[in-house]
């Protein structure tokens, strides 16, 4: 027994492992034969930011030419570690405006990794300026930003890869071809999203003077401005409507987008959701801290909860989704995955995939994802695939968008305290005028909403 045990770890293990390689292949040098290399520019050189810059870096033969943050420290970190890190060892230029270096460059690549709230206007100035996007969810803050960038990647004929990458990550790549496309599940009839963290910032801290570093009035861009009480970014800014959508928006997306992908699923046809502040009362944060929302589709209800306080019902999956059919279930995160048939069949289990031995350089990068790192890479890869034959990407701006748009919607039907239908093609709920009046955010000063004039 505990021979069968070892053998099936090490096939599963290595079956996993094939479908990464097979990801991968062979780096993609350029979008034409004639370049030498792609000009990348990234806009927002926190964290995540020059998290997938360096996964590209890891596939890909690029010129990373410009950087741009409105954090002066966080600018010249990026742009130290970029010349370490990219072969020319070049070292690249920075802005503050990110207007000014889409003028200023010409360039096939542009990340998008800012605060959400930002999103739409970056993205979209982007494929104006001829580059393709690599864009970090949930694509925008309001339904018609989304709408917006989505018409004019169409229109421009660009490539939007949306950072949903879990459906580039090996082993529920696997998973989907091992279990849902072989139907072991059966009739699939419900299926529950969760995440539990303790991720909510709960803090009070006091009103200050703005640092020299930072560009807070172009930080808030067209989101309404905020009294200044500590650096916005990493993490601050998440606890606030004014930038985001909360946890809905933040880690819903991932599992609703899994699902849907998994499941091959489109809009929903109504989405309901009630929630609120219930326990963690004392901070500043104006985002949910317990929340559930229902996803509506054919004889099919995807449940999201998530809960900033407590523990989590199964603490092996804390942020994850359960698929239930009629044979058995699927458990599944971004660390591992498991299929429990009901009566007959074998349970069968996956783990994620790490490529320490391939790209050691992941260990000693500070604040890396280890287990999303070949997700990343593959989703990079991906993308650059889509480029290069004029397709769609894995997560094309469109999914991204229905994504981001149904979490949004979520949102909003727990304000309004009804369900909602959106109908996408008139961009309109049906018979809600009153909630019609929240698919698009006011923007503040002089900026103009995308979806201005359309």
């Amino acid at each position: 027994m505990e021979k069968s045990k070892f053998n099936r770890r090490k096939f599963i293990k290595t079956t996993s492992a094939s479908v990464a390689l097979s990801l991968l292949g062979s780096p993609l040098l350029a979008i034409d034969d004639k370049k030498k290399s792609l000009k990348v520019g990234l806009i927002g050189t926190g964290w995540y930011g020059k998290n997938d810059l360096f996964r590209l870096l890891q596939v890909a033969d690029i010129d990373v030419v410009a950087l741009c943050d409105v954090d002066e420290n966080k600018l010249s970190e990026a742009a130290d570690l970029v010349k370490t890190r990219q072969n020319s060892s070049k070292k690249p230029k920075t802005y503050s405006d990110y207007r000014e270096m889409l003028s200023a460059r010409k360039l096939d690549i542009v990340i998008v990794n800012t605060p959400d709230h930002w999103h739409a206007l970056q993205a979209i100035a982007a494929i104006k300026s001829g580059a393709h996007v690599y864009l970090q969810k949930p694509v925008s803050v309001d339904v018609l930003e989304g709408e917006a960038i989505l018409a004019c990647a169409r229109k421009y004929n660009k490539v939007v890869q949306v950072g949903t990458q879990r459906k580039s990550t090996p082993h529920l790549i696997e998973v989907k071809k091992e279990v849902i496309d072989k139907g072991l599940l059966g009739k699939i009839s419900h299926v529950e999203m969760c995440c539990y963290y303790h991720m909510r910032a709960n803090k009070n801290p006091s009103v200050q003077d703005i640092p020299d570093f930072l560009d807070y009035e172009m930080w808030t861009g067209p989101a309404p401005m905020r009294a200044y009480d500590g650096i916005p970014h990493r993490g601050w800014w998440r606890a606030f409507m004014e930038y985001s959508n909360g946890i809905m928006g933040d880690m819903c997306v991932h599992m609703l987008d899994t699902t849907r992908w998994m499941l091959g699923l489109g809009w929903p046809n109504k989405i309901s959701s009630t929630g609120g502040i219930y326990v963690q009362k004392e901070s500043k944060a104006n985002t949910s801290d317990t929340q559930t929302a229902v996803f509506e589709f054919d004889e099919l209800n995807c449940v999201w909860q998530h809960r900033s306080w407590g523990t989590a019902p199964d603490p092996e999956y804390p942020w994850a989704f359960f698929i239930y059919g009629e044979k058995g279930v699927l458990k599944a995160s971004v660390h591992k995955a498991e299929f429990i048939p009901i009566e007959e069949g074998e349970p069968m289990q996956w783990n994620a995939l790490y490529e320490k031995e391939k790209y050691p350089e992941d260990v000693t990068e500070k604040d890396i994802e280890l287990h999303a790192a070949p997700a990343t890479r593959n989703h990079m890869i991906d993308f650059l695939t889509a480029i290069r034959n004029n397709t769609k990407p894995v997560s094309d701006i469109e999914d991204g968008h229905i994504s981001t748009a149904s979490c949004i919607i979520a949102n909003l039907a727990m304000k309004l305290g009804r369900p909602l239908v959106y109908n996408p093609i008139t961009k309109k709920f049906n018979n809600d005028p009153e909630a019609d009046k929240l698919l698009k955010r006011a923007y503040r000063g002089e900026w103009e909403h995308p979806w201005e004039g359309k």
